[in-house]
């Protein structure tokens, strides 16, 4: 758990937060600069399309973060009816969010690469502790928000990516509707069980960046 890292190392705990404040921030920017970059303005109009991370910051979400390991940050709105690509649109600025937080795992992991390779800082650095949280925080948000349930980006991913006659309109009020009750629930059940499901797959994708970069 994040939390225990309070009592156990405070400077570590910090460092956790700034990579969970970071990876939020950049995954609910880039869902507004797409918004714009799609012709839309609402995001901009409500002050989202900033770097400011108390814009995007979800007082709730980033303490179920910190407790609980999973969250999530303020949705970014958008008006379908201004997107200039109206089918693909709400696809493509819901991927805009994982994709800047895979940009981040590949940007943190660079510099991770290069610092173990030139031995430029001794291993018990915090530098080290910080872009290894950076490079675990922003892969798990990406994948976690690929996750095609509502409210995750990757609903709006499979509603663009499924064929007209199974996008109906009973199937995605359906979804919509119960879509976040089911995402609790596993997020409550893979909380509490031995098994861990959800956990044990961010943990190895963790793991699997991590020795790509060290």
């Amino acid at each position: 758990m994040i939390l225990q890292l309070l009592f156990h190392d405070p400077l570590l705990f910090v460092i956790w937060i700034v990579a969970i404040v970071y990876a939020i921030t950049i995954h609910e920017f880039a869902h507004a600069f797409a918004g714009s970059l799609e012709g839309d303005r609402t995001a901009e109009s409500m002050g989202r399309l900033t770097l400011n991370p108390l814009s995007h910051i979800d007082p709730w979400g980033f303490l179920m973060l910190v407790l609980v390991g999973f969250g999530w940050g303020r949705p970014v709105p958008f008006n379908p009816m201004y997107l200039r690509h109206k089918r693909w649109g709400p696809g493509l600025i819901s991927l805009a969010g994982p994709v800047a937080n895979i940009a981040s795992v590949l940007l943190f992991g660079l510099v991770h690469k290069i610092l173990v390779l030139t031995n430029a800082l001794p291993p018990e650095n915090y530098l080290f502790a910080l872009l290894q949280f950076m490079i675990q925080m922003n892969a798990i948000l990406a994948l976690f928000n690929l996750i095609p349930i509502p409210p995750l980006d990757g609903s709006k991913l499979l509603f663009a990516l499924l064929p007209a006659n199974a996008r109906s309109f009973r199937f995605r009020l359906f979804l919509e509707q119960y879509g976040p009750m089911l995402l609790i629930g596993l997020i409550i059940i893979d909380s509490f069980s031995s098994a861990s499901i959800l956990g044990s797959i961010f943990g190895w994708i963790g793991s699997f960046f991590f020795t790509i970069f060290s």
